[in-house]
């Protein structure tokens, strides 16, 4: 794991904007992952590929680039690493209001402890870490049918 680690900080080095945008694909896809096996029980036989795939392309197309985009953005703002700086950067990373009410049960802690924390190349992959359980739970609404 240790190995495996390493190689990621290498590679994060090497392609910092690259390394991102995979790493929030592959997360997004494990968010979907998660959802049809976890919270919708479909089992490996009922499990849509597709679906799976489609969520990867958001996150490579859409979070990884975006939110990747508006971290620098957030950074260029707010300079630095304070206490004070951390908590700017949470509230303006807050602006989402329809669906600000059900992110604020997760993301303001997160996101200042990203802020406050995380070095800006490993921001993007704390925040899909976390964001595993919240795209489950986004794959899951978003295909209620």
């Amino acid at each position: 794991m240790a190995s495996l680690w390493r190689a990621y900080q290498r590679a994060m080095a090497r392609h910092p904007w690259k390394v991102q945008i995979l790493t929030a694909g592959t997360l997004v896809g494990a968010g979907d992952v998660i959802s049809q096996q976890v919270v919708e029980r479909r089992g490996l036989a009922g499990h849509s590929g597709r679906r799976t795939l489609k969520m990867m392309a958001i996150g490579f197309c859409f979070v990884g680039p975006v939110i990747g985009g508006w971290y620098q953005v957030l950074d260029h703002l707010v300079p630095g690493r304070t206490r004070a700086a951390a908590l700017q950067k949470m509230l303006l990373d807050q602006d989402y209001k329809d669906a600000l009410i059900t992110n604020y049960y997760i993301w303001p802690a997160v996101q200042v402890a990203n802020f406050y924390f995380v070095p800006l190349n490993h921001r993007l992959a704390v925040v899909q870490g976390v964001a595993i359980v919240w795209n489950a739970y986004l794959s899951w609404k978003a295909n209620q049918l």
